[in-house]
């Protein structure tokens, strides 16, 4: 993609200063950012990533998708081919229950969009194959407890429901039909979309971006829709999709939450509205200050990064350019690093059971085997190599996996390994003693709890444990 312009905070009215506190509060108050870009007069004016992320790897952005179908919708109201008031049931005609009642009949693009189809719950877990194939009929075969309009759940299968919606009328993926549109006039090249298994686009999850691709639809967003001199959004649908549309005052838990909700926006505390994706992926667009800032992380509660963003870096956007200082700004953010696991490289524990097999008695993880800078989990039957540094990070052969690993006492090995594409981290905990090996799978983030799988082996198929 054509790279957003560069320049320097100073020189956009930002004191290099302020980017470092929030710099340093986030490392001490967060569990793991992933990314950074601060975007003020359409420049980039400070950019990092903690490694072992990167630039050029596209994350994961959860519900950051949404704005990205909400858009879509916009695209085709622009076109013609459908309204907000257009009734659910005439756009999906193929996947309705046997009976439809008043409140289903009574469903709109916009309650879908307002997140007030009338449901009581999410129905994003309907959204799997163990539901079948048709992830729309599942949906609008769910019981709408509430009279659409009149009530707020934050429910992922109604961007799903917007998606399936799009893809009938265009007879295209919601991505293809952003492509031409959105996508390449942006210089968005590489983004993928998850899909469902009728080859729907997931609408409500699933999109991966890179931060500046992220930063840059936040830019178009700003600039309400226009791109070098070209409209390629309607000002109107930006300006009616991220106002308030519906009160979320009394439902949501966070500060952020209960600021009230668009079409598939979200209103900001402070200043601004933003797209908001699980685990503190954020796309803040801050009119009033002329400014974007992202983030891409893996954070249990994202309210904590948006409390830092307006406690350092939202009061320091000044009207003029400041006289530049000398900092250690550009230095700090091309150093940003995630903490490695600290230890020893090694261990007589470690040393006497490298290369043998210990089998464990899991459906899912049956073996695993430790060698010099490799641990390899059978799970599935597939052998899965991971192989990890000593004070670095590693990449695997899947160079999407890299990881670090130490022996953090005389018996125990803890192996971290991140998959740059998301934001969901495992460690890896092996522990030894006179007559078993333990195994501890812990992920670092998740919906609801988190997965911990511990595995215990006392005896090794090939060749026989021996001490």
């Amino acid at each position: 993609m054509t790279p957003l312009p560069r320049s320097t905070p100073e020189a956009e009215g930002i004191p290099s200063g302020a980017i470092l506190d929030f710099v340093a509060a986030a490392e001490e108050q967060l569990e793991s950012l992933h990314s950074l870009m601060v975007v003020r007069h359409g420049r980039v004016v400070a950019e990092g990533w903690w490694h072992p992320f990167a630039a050029q790897h596209p994350h994961l952005m959860f519900s950051v998708s949404k704005s990205f179908t909400s858009t879509a919708v916009g695209l085709a109201i622009g076109e013609g081919r459908l309204t907000l008031e257009d009734l659910v049931v005439d756009l999906l005609p193929d996947d309705l229950p046997a009976q439809i009642d008043p409140h289903l009949a009574a469903l709109t693009v916009r309650h879908l969009l307002t997140m007030t189809t009338g449901h009581p719950t999410d129905t994003v877990s309907l959204a799997d194959d163990s539901h079948g194939d048709n992830w729309a009929r599942t949906i609008l075969t769910q019981p709408l407890e509430f009279a659409p309009g009149t009530h707020y759940v934050y429910n992922s299968g109604a961007s799903y429901l917007l998606s399936a919606i799009l893809q009938r009328l265009t007879g295209e993926r919601l991505f293809d039909y952003l492509t031409p549109r959105l996508f390449a006039p942006l210089g968005i090249v590489g983004a993928t979309w998850q899909t469902c298994p009728r080859g729907i686009d997931a609408g409500g999850w699933g999109l991966s971006l890179t931060t500046e691709q992220l930063a840059t639809f936040g830019q178009l967003l700003l600039q309400r829709g226009e791109w070098n001199g070209t409209r390629l959004v309607a000002a109107e649908w930006i300006d009616e999709a991220t106002r308030v549309q519906v009160d979320t005052s009394g439902t949501e838990h966070d500060a952020d939450g209960r600021q009230g909700y668009g079409y598939q926006f979200w209103r900001n505390r402070p200043s601004g509205y933003r797209a908001d994706g699980a685990f503190g992926q954020f796309c803040l667009v801050l009119p009033e200050q002329d400014a974007v800032v992202t983030l891409t992380s893996a954070l249990p509660a994202g309210q904590l990064a948006l409390d830092l963003v307006w406690e350092h870096l939202l009061p320091a956007f000044n009207d003029q350019p400041i006289p530049e200082v000398q900092t250690r700004l550009a230095g700090t953010l091309a150093s940003l690093t995630l903490p490695t696991v600290t230890g020893e490289p090694s261990s007589p524990a470690a040393a006497r059971v490298a290369g043998i097999r210990f089998d464990f008695d899991d459906p899912q993880v049956t073996a695993a085997t430790l060698g010099p800078g490799l641990l390899t989990i059978l799970r599935g039957g597939v052998a899965r190599p991971l192989a990890f540094g000593y004070g670095e990070w590693v990449a695997s052969a899947d160079a999407r996996v890299l990881a670090c690993g130490a022996c953090v006492s005389p018996t125990s090995l803890v192996v971290r390994a991140h998959n740059v594409g998301t934001p969901f981290s495992r460690t890896f905990t092996l522990d030894v003693t006179d007559d078993a090996l333990t195994l501890d799978i812990i992920q670092n983030v998740a919906f609801g709890d988190l997965p911990h799988t511990r595995l215990v082996s006392r005896h090794s198929a090939h060749p026989p444990y021996r001490w």
